[in-house]
């Protein structure tokens, strides 16, 4: 069903679907997530819109990439739709870390995006020792998924992923080198976004669980209303981490649309 039209730009590259001429949706991923996870979604909206999946630095299949920022992530997706899109865009979702290149991209201001969604997006600063821990505990994820540990790929795939998904995450899993593991932690929970005033302004939607691991998301939709009084916060009662998002597409989308929609 899916046959993307391929399209690299430096070492990122984008996978897009549907009618060039529509209006944009851009779906980011996550650390550790192909861009494929997305296939529920690319399904719904190639039949409106022209849609634009980046698969980032350090997650691409066909050829071994370096993550160097998550700024440079946005830069990169910046430059593209200016180039294929005119710098304009009907709506960028981003899931974690793809939520915080997502916001990225808003708050760089050369990209017009009317609507701006959020799953589990960490805007907020995380005190060192933590990132440290987190930052050894992917490099050992990585370590035996490239070992083809049996309980740490049938963790990942309980805990984490779909196990539809693990032939694509281990084609790039085996060529991910460590030094990007610890450049996209470093960056993810070193870098505050600004918030600041953009023009035009977006439509904002913030998707959280609301268990313990998703403290972080919680605070960062919090601050992030502050400084943009209009957006909108949905939590989703006794879920995950992007939970929602990967384990029931279907009502992620639902949401999303009656948010698109101005509902």
């Amino acid at each position: 069903m899916f046959r993307p039209v391929r399209f690299r730009k430096g070492q990122m590259e984008f996978h897009t679907f549907g009618d060039v001429n529509a209006p944009a949706v851009v779906l980011i991923h996550g650390v550790l997530t192909p861009w494929q996870v997305w296939e529920p979604q690319i399904a719904h909206f190639q039949a409106q819109y022209r849609v634009i999946v980046p698969a980032l630095d350090a997650h691409i299949e066909e050829h071994p990439s370096r993550f160097a920022s998550v700024q440079d992530e946005a830069r990169q997706i910046a430059e593209y739709l200016q180039a294929e899109c005119g710098g304009k865009v009907f709506a960028v979702c981003g899931m974690s870390m793809g939520g915080l290149i997502a916001d990225c991209l808003y708050e760089r201001g050369d990209t017009e995006i009317r609507h701006l969604v959020l799953d589990g997006a960490p805007l907020l600063r995380v005190p060192g020792i933590a990132v440290s821990w987190m930052t050894r505990n992917y490099l050992t994820i990585i370590r035996k998924v490239q070992q083809r540990d049996p309980k740490t790929l049938a963790r990942f795939c309980r805990d984490f992923l779909p196990e539809k998904y693990l032939s694509s995450f281990l084609k790039f899993a085996d060529t991910m080198e460590p030094d990007s593991v610890r450049a996209m932690l470093h960056s993810v929970f070193s870098t505050v976004p600004q918030f600041c005033a953009v023009k035009p302004p977006a439509r904002i939607l913030f998707l959280h669980g609301t268990k313990a691991a998703e403290k972080l998301s919680q605070k960062s939709a919090a601050a992030m209303q502050r400084a943009y009084p209009d957006m909108q916060i949905k939590a989703y009662p006794g879920k995950n981490h992007i939970e929602v998002l990967i384990y029931e597409p279907e009502v992620w989308l639902n949401d999303v649309l009656q948010f698109l929609a101005g509902c």
